[in-house]
């Protein structure tokens, strides 16, 4: 019960609210995945596909523990060390996608803006790494599979890396456009996924 009532609540903060809060305050709507057959569009898909997988996968657990064993679980997975290093993750992941987002201010977007002007932001999280929000994402699917050890949740695993990986590239190619040398001085100063500054 306590994963499902984190996974509303991830969605409710990560997704709905901070999609409500930008709207209330720029007008803009931030979700941005096109219903076209395109690969962004395609992508968006894939997104919304994995969120519901998410939600029915620890619904069962949740509310219908005698259906958990057709998920095909990794029973030797299953014990409270992995469990709570698991929590740490979701609870971390919760923690640094909030943040980056309010380090995006206005420019935060669900999918790619063709439509309205952003800022390119270069501080904060994304001073350390180009795509913070997605980073946390992968984060909170580890930490799910580490407490719900299946074929389903290696299956999110799985499809969200590629999903993520195929995203990125599409914002990078985007990006070029509107803020040329800029963004290539700040994509050769800042990894894709994580720069270690000592």
């Amino acid at each position: 019960m306590y994963l499902f009532i984190y996974l509303i609540l991830y969605f409710f903060l990560v997704f709905f609210l901070r999609s409500y809060l930008l709207w209330k305050k720029t007008k803009v709507n931030p979700l941005t995945f096109n219903k076209g057959d395109d690969a962004h569009g395609y992508n968006g898909k894939v997104f919304g596909f994995i969120s519901v997988l998410e939600l029915v996968v620890v619904s069962i657990y949740a509310f219908a523990p005698h259906g958990y064993q057709y998920l095909l679980p990794f029973w030797y997975l299953e014990n409270d060390t992995l469990a709570v290093i698991g929590w740490g993750l979701l609870i971390l992941s919760l923690i640094l996608v909030w943040i980056a987002q309010s380090h995006m201010r206005e420019s935060w977007r669900i999918g790619i803006d063709e439509e309205n002007e952003t800022e390119l932001i270069t501080s904060g999280f994304f001073s350390v790494s180009r795509n913070p929000i997605f980073l946390g994402i992968m984060i909170a699917n580890i930490g799910l599979f580490l407490l719900l050890p299946n074929a389903f949740t290696l299956l999110i695993i799985s499809l969200s890396s590629i999903s993520i990986n195929t995203q990125i590239r599409l914002e990078e190619a985007f990006l070029i456009e509107p803020f040329g040398e800029k963004y290539e001085q700040y994509r050769k100063n800042v990894k894709r996924w994580l720069t270690l500054k000592f």
